[in-house]
């Protein structure tokens, strides 16, 4: 029986998890990375504390993903639970955020990794930087370009980890969509998601450029996704921030169908309209400003309240409490897919069979951010990689495991 060579060709966590399934196995594994070093897009996502999973029930946690259905098979086989076990095995403990996020202790990228790429190492799995993927000869062995030139890779089985289309320049650059649709692959065209959405602000609102919105829900209306209490940046071209990024998928989908979305918020979900009525009456004489303060609306929130509202009205406490609880936002336009976190679209759900494999290429498997599906950020863009890694590992093992019997 001959020797079985599995190629990986992205050295993001979806291909990495990939790897450590198929080593623990006992396979022989080449990781190929285009940039000088891996992890570079999962260093960056650690930047300001790694959020790698989510404790919340499953069935909600399943929900935060489009296309759920296709997902959950992989999700419920490398669970948050089964993240946090992974973690632990390698010498990483973890704790649960009061948002019920998941972070290593250290929070850092940097100490996991590492210990990732020890493990990895010592199980024999061999990583080669710096050979950038540019399709399969007309024997069907992967091409790259490498420093010293050239360079074909034959393989028995190959699994394709490389990213979705965002920040380009940590190796996610989407060359690979041309690649497979020459091949036959259906893909479902790559769009920025996680992203910011651009807005028109008068000049009144520039000095509050840059500032948080604290403690603000979010809603678009017709869609199932509501987000309370997260926080948003009103920017120079629009609004970006955690609660704009995870109401993405609904946004983009209204701005594609209808040319512009709108982005309702309420800028003080913890207390009724009703109340907020009674606290803006005033019983004596008292300033619009010392009113709107004593209510909870000041700075960014004031601004964008006299933005809104006539100044014949500022003094009218249920017109400005009807604006504080629906604030609407128009947004026009989404910021360029290389400055969005992930990307919606890949390679869809009928050109790959049940293990992730291509139907136009067999033994070829696809995995990670650039198959089609989406998800907001707060650890369920990790989960999501680290699960599909884990699933078309799987698959290879399991064509392998047909081959040897055939043997």
């Amino acid at each position: 029986m001959k020797s079985q060579k599995i190629a990986i060709v992205g050295a993001g966590p979806a291909g990495l998890m990939a790897a450590d399934i198929l080593s623990a196995a006992g396979m022989s594994v080449d990781v190929f990375e285009s940039k000088p070093s891996v992890g570079r897009k999962f260093l960056m996502a650690g930047k300001g504390g790694l959020n790698i999973t989510h404790s919340e029930p499953m069935d909600d946690f399943i929900r935060r993903y489009d296309h759920s259905e296709w997902l959950k098979p992989m999700i419920e086989a490398f669970d948050p639970n089964a993240i946090r076990v992974w973690m632990k095995s390698l010498g990483v403990d973890s704790f649960i955020g009061s948002s019920g996020r998941v972070f290593p202790t250290e929070m850092k990228a940097a100490p996991l990794l590492r210990r990732w790429l020890s493990s990895l190492k010592k199980r024999g799995v061999r990583v080669h930087c710096r050979h950038y993927w540019t399709g399969f000869s007309d024997e069907g062995d992967l091409r790259f370009t490498t420093p010293e030139g050239e360079k074909t890779v034959a393989t028995d089985a190959t699994i394709l980890a490389l990213g979705g289309g965002s920040w380009a320049s940590l190796g996610s650059d989407g060359a690979w969509v041309t690649i497979l649709a020459r091949r036959g692959v259906n893909i479902s065209p790559l769009l920025p998601s996680n992203c910011g959405f651009k807005a028109t602000w008068s000049p009144f609102l520039q000095p509050h450029l840059g500032k948080p919105l604290k403690n603000i829900s979010g809603w678009v209306e017709g869609a199932e996704e509501s987000i309370s209490s997260s926080e948003a940046v009103l920017t120079t071209y629009g609004i970006e921030g955690g609660l704009v990024y995870a109401l993405s998928r609904p946004l983009r989908e209204e701005i594609i169908s209808e040319g512009s979305a709108t982005l309702y918020l309420d800028l003080l979900p913890h207390i009724t309209e009703n109340a907020l009525i009674s606290r803006l009456t005033s019983s004596g004489k008292q300033s619009c400003d010392n009113l709107w303060r004593k209510a909870g609306l000041e700075g960014v929130k004031a601004a964008l309240l006299r933005e809104a509202l006539p100044k014949e009205k500022w003094h009218d406490p249920l017109s400005v409490a009807a604006y504080v609880k629906k604030y609407p936002i128009t947004l026009y336009g989404m910021q360029p897919i290389e400055e969005a976190i992930s990307t919606a679209g890949g390679v869809m759900r009928e050109a790959l069979n049940e293990d992730l494999m291509l139907h136009a290429m067999p033994n070829v498997f696809c995995a990670g951010e650039m198959l089609d599906w989406d998800a907001p950020t707060g650890g369920y863009l990790l989960s999501g990689c680290f699960a599909s890694g884990v699933f078309a590992a799987k698959g290879v093992l399991k064509i392998l495991s047909g081959e040897k019997r055939s043997c």
